[in-house]
C-alpha cells in the first residue's frame, strides 16, 4: 500500500504506483484546485509541495505533479492548494495575489500560491530574487507578471520580519494552517515501509519518462528508485566529489561546499529547467536519458567524470562518462544495471570551469547548443583541458581532439582560434527546429570563445577572437 499524508489526511491506497500524482489528487480525491495544463512539467499549474522527513524536521519542495509517479509520495506529506487554506481567511500568499490584482482567469493562481507557500517554508534566504526563482516554473498567460511580482514582493517583505524559520511563526502569520505543526510526528509515527515493488521500468524523478510515456507507465509495472538510500548523497573526500545518481540539481544548488568550488554554480544551474523540475529530476536520469543536449551531462563530461554502474547482483564497474555514450540514445548499460554514482575531481586553485547555453528563450528551454569547459593553468600554459558540447552531434559530445590539442599550449588568442578549427572538425550538427547546421556551428564557435572571455576577461575579448578568426 502507498501511504502518505495528503494535506491533513492520512492516505493508504492500492492504486497503481505508476499513475501520476496529479491524476490521483484530482480524480481519486477530487482536489481540483490542482490544475491540468501542459502535462509536461512546464506550466506549473499542477504544482504541489512534497514534505520529506529528515530526523525531526520536514523539508518542503515544490514539484510538478503531472510528471511525478504516485509511488514517490510514499511516506511523504503532499500539499495541494486546498491544503494551504486557512479556515476563515486568506493565507498571506493568497492575500498578496488578491491585493495586487495578480489573478485574472485564475487557472494558474493555485500553482503560484503553492510555489510561494513552498518558498515561505524553505530554508532559502528570504529575498526577492529567491522568491522569483521559486515561481520560475509557473506560467501565467493573461494577468501580466508585474502584478505577480508585486505580490511576490509583498510576501518577501512580510517574511523578512520573521524571527526564525519555524512552523509556529508561519502559522501565526497566516502563511500555513495550524495542522502543519503535527506533520513531523505523524510522518514519524507512520513509519512507511519500503514499497513491495515488482520488476519494471526503473524510474527515479520521472521528469523525462513521464513527459513521453505517462499513460504507458500508469498501466504497466514500474520500479521506483527515488528513495533508494544507496543512490543518494553527496560526499567530498580528498578533493574528489561523489554524487549519488538520485541526487537532484537542487541538491547541488543547495550544497555549500560544492558552491565554494564552483563560484558561478547557481548562475549555471539557473539555466537548467525550473525550480520544480530541479527539485525532482535525478542526475542519473539526465545521464541515461542520453539526450545530445542534456545540460547536466555536458556539465559532468567537462569535469572528466567517472560513473559507477551497479548490476542486479550488486557487482560494480566503473567507466569514464565520456566512453558511456555509443550512439543516438544508446549507451553502455546492460539489462538490470543502474547508474550508482558520479565521481570527479573538484577544481583546484589552478583550474577554471565554465558552462554556457543558448536556447530560444533564456530560461526553461532545451538548448540549441550547450557547452562546458574545465581547464588547469600552470605558468600561463594549459596543463589540463576537458571540453564538452551538446546539440552538435548524435550524443552529448566530449571533444577528445580539441581537449588534447590544448594541453601544453600557451593561453593565447592564437591557440584558442586554432583549437576552434579542430572543434569544428569534431562536430557534425544537423538542421532541426533548434537551428540550422550553420547556426549551430556559429554558436559552437561563439560559446567556445565565450568560455575564455568569461574565465579570463582581462586577457581576452570577443573582438580579439573575431579579428583573428
Amino acid at each position: 500500500m502507498i501511504t502518505f499524508i495528503l494535506n491533513n489526511k492520512t492516505i493508504s491506497t492500492s492504486e497503481h504506483s505508476g499513475m501520476t500524482l496529479l491524476d490521483f489528487v484530482r480524480y481519486e480525491k477530487r482536489l481540483t484546485g490542482t490544475k491540468i495544463g501542459c502535462r509536461e512539467g512546464d506550466c506549473g499549474a499542477c504544482t504541489l509541495l512534497v514534505g520529506t522527513r529528515t530526523n525531526n524536521t520536514i523539508e518542503y519542495q515544490s514539484i510538478t505533479s503531472c510528471i511525478s509517479p504516485l509511488g514517490n509520495a510514499h511516506g511523504k506529506h503532499i500539499v495541494t492548494v486546498e491544503g494551504t487554506n486557512l479556515q476563515d481567511k486568506l493565507t498571506t500568499a493568497q492575500e498578496a495575489m488578491k491585493a495586487n490584482y495578480a489573478t485574472q482567469c485564475g487557472f494558474c493562481t493555485p500553482g503560484f500560491v503553492v510555489s510561494l507557500t513552498g518558498f515561505a517554508l524553505s530554508n532559502s534566504e528570504k529575498n526577492y530574487k529567491n522568491a522569483i526563482d521559486a515561481v520560475s516554473g509557473n506560467i501565467c498567460r493573461c494577468t501580466g507578471y508585474k502584478s505577480i511580482e508585486k505580490a511576490t514582493q509583498q510576501i518577501v517583505d512580510k517574511l523578512k520580519t520573521q524571527e526564525n524559520n519555524s512552523f509556529d511563526w508561519l502559522i501565526k502569520n497566516d502563511f500555513i494552517p495550524a495542522y502543519f505543526e503535527t506533520i513531523p510526528k505523524r510522518l514519524k509515527d507512520m513509519e512507511a515501509k519500503d514499497l513491495n515493488q515488482p520488476k519494471g521500468k526503473y524510474i527515479s524523478g520521472g521528469t523525462d519518462l513521464y513527459v513521453q510515456q505517462a499513460d504507458h507507465l500508469a498501466d504497466n509495472e514500474v520500479h521506483l528508485i527515488a528513495e533508494k538510500d544507496y543512490l543518494k548523497g553527496i560526499t567530498i573526500v580528498n578533493g574528489v566529489c561523489t554524487i549519488g545518481t538520485n541526487a537532484t540539481v537542487s541538491d547541488l544548488w543547495n550544497h555549500p561546499e560544492i558552491n565554494s568550488f564552483f563560484p558561478n554554480l547557481k548562475k549555471h544551474l539557473k539555466l537548467v529547467s525550473s525550480e520544480q523540475i530541479r527539485n525532482m529530476a535525478s542526475l542519473g536520469g539526465n545521464l541515461v536519458n542520453a539526450s545530445p543536449i542534456g545540460d547536466m551531462t555536458i556539465f559532468f563530461l567537462a569535469l572528466n567524470s567517472d560513473i559507477t554502474i551497479l548490476n542486479s547482483e550488486e557487482k560494480e564497474r566503473t567507466i569514464a562518462l565520456k566512453n558511456f555514450y555509443q550512439g543516438y540514445k544508446t549507451f553502455d548499460l546492460k539489462e538490470g544495471e543502474l547508474l550508482k554514482n558520479i565521481r570527479f575531481k573538484l577544481p583546484s586553485k589552478h583550474s577554471f570551469f565554465n558552462f554556457e547555453k543558448v536556447c530560444k528563450r533564456t530560461h526553461l528551454d532545451i538548448a540549441s547548443v550547450n557547452t562546458a569547459i574545465h581547464l588547469s593553468i600552470e605558468n600561463k600554459t594549459i596543463s589540463e583541458a576537458h571540453i564538452s558540447i551538446g546539440g552538435v552531434a548524435a550524443i552529448p559530445k566530449y571533444l577528445h581532439e580539441t581537449s588534447a590539442f590544448l594541453i601544453g599550449k600557451p593561453l593565447t588568442t592564437e591557440a584558442i582560434i586554432e583549437a576552434n578549427n579542430i572543434l569544428q572538425k569534431e562536430i557534425s550538427p544537423i538542421s532541426d527546429v533548434r537551428g540550422t547546421n550553420d547556426y549551430k556551428r556559429l554558436l559552437a564557435r561563439q560559446l567556445f570563445f565565450a568560455h575564455f572571455t568569461t574565465l579570463f576577461p582581462k586577457q581576452f575579448t570577443l573582438k580579439d577572437f573575431l579579428q583573428h578568426a
